[in-house]
């Protein structure tokens, strides 16, 4: 049997429809959630050494407190994870700011990985800070979606001069 659909009740249909694909994408969205979804999509990116990947939540004005410019960073994050295997990037203990199209994403970072001395180290290093990362993102342009990392920092990190 079938049931005889009038234009009303399509018209109606497709109205609730596009009300809900509407209040999903404004949730989608929303600054905060998309600042924690780039930051999450970025440091798994990092995690399976995705440079590419990684390269496209970076600006062109990034700058960190170590004095890196983008092409810096990029090339000491593939330096420092080459002889690491197996790498797992958390975050926890994360709170978002938003105003206007700047926000601040603030959280711990831990490192979990395999591959000697060097992941030892870089473990060591980033697990044992008493100070959260801060990471500032701008929003680009109108569209909900464009957000460029521009800066990291953490006041408790130091990278000796040897390591430049």
């Amino acid at each position: 049997m079938t049931v005889p659909i009038s234009f009303r009740g399509g018209f109606y249909t497709g109205l609730v429809a596009a009300l809900f694909v509407g209040l999903f994408l404004i949730w989608l969205w929303r600054p905060e959630r998309q600042v924690r979804r780039h930051t999450e999509n970025f440091l798994h990116a990092i995690e399976h050494k995705n440079w590419a990947g990684a390269a496209d939540f970076i600006g062109s004005d990034y700058r960190d407190q170590w004095g890196n410019d983008r092409a810096r960073v990029l090339e000491r994050m593939h330096e420092g994870f080459r002889y690491v295997r197996g790498i797992k990037v958390s975050a926890f203990n994360v709170t978002v700011r938003v105003e206007q199209r700047r926000a601040e994403w603030t959280g711990r970072i831990w490192i979990n990985g395999d591959g000697g001395e060097i992941a030892e180290s870089l473990k060591e290093r980033v697990n044992s800070l008493p100070t959260p990362f801060q990471l500032e993102w701008h929003r680009l342009s109108g569209k909900p979606w464009d957000w460029k990392l521009v800066r990291v920092s953490n006041s408790s990190l130091e990278i000796p001069a040897e390591v430049y």
